[in-house]
């Protein structure tokens, strides 16, 4: 078997999952769940933002709307959310495997990273006005180190279904087994049994 015909079938399987690693393209003007009757401008509105304004919540608190939240969202490769972080609060790690993450910060200021596939960190603080892009599936985080006065972030994503997978959670609320994470992180059992104690509160 010569190399070309190795790599001609091959290299067509891996542009078929590129091409659904993210939101599939649609062939219709929007894509609404089986079943919708009487579409109207309401099928295109979503009005659970609104518990967002004016908002003061005592933890960090994410308000969303994705695919799950307005589904006439499907196929548009785009959805949304608002943030808001209390005074010293944080996002804790995780990342969006299905779409990048644009953030505006509206409010305050927020350190905020990713690090890329080589454990490279690329940090920055923002201000209110700057904008940051994470991107998509890359480790990341934003915190709030003003210990007095809030911030507020919008982002836009770049998937309708980009999906959060918190690292913390993830990692140490799944059931893996002890032995198997300490071994992970170089530590002891005990030291886990701490960590998870920590994220039950």
């Amino acid at each position: 078997m010569s190399l070309v015909s190795f790599l001609v079938p091959l290299l067509a399987l891996l542009s078929l999952y590129k091409a659904h690693a993210g939101d599939p393209d649609i062939l219709t003007d929007f894509d609404l769940p089986l079943g919708s009757a009487n579409i109207t401008g309401d099928s295109f509105t979503y009005t659970g933002l609104r518990a967002f304004i004016g908002a003061n919540p005592s933890n960090f608190t994410v308000f969303k709307a994705s695919m799950a939240e307005l589904p006439a969202l499907n196929g548009q490769s785009v959805s949304y959310a608002a943030l808001y972080y209390p005074p010293g609060a944080v996002n804790p790690l995780h990342t969006h495997p299905r779409g990048s993450e644009l953030l505006f910060l509206v409010l305050g200021s927020l350190q905020v990273g990713f690090v890329n596939t080589t454990n490279y960190l690329f940090n920055q603080t923002l201000q209110a006005g700057d904008m940051f892009v994470f991107p998509k599936g890359l480790v990341h985080y934003q915190y709030n180190a003003d210990a007095t006065s809030p911030a507020i972030a919008l982002s836009a994503f770049g998937s309708a279904a980009a999906g959060t997978v918190s690292i913390p959670t993830s990692v140490f609320n799944t059931g893996i087994d002890d032995p198997i994470l300490a071994a992970s992180f170089n530590t002891d059992d005990g030291t886990i049994d701490k960590l998870k104690a920590g994220l039950s509160h």
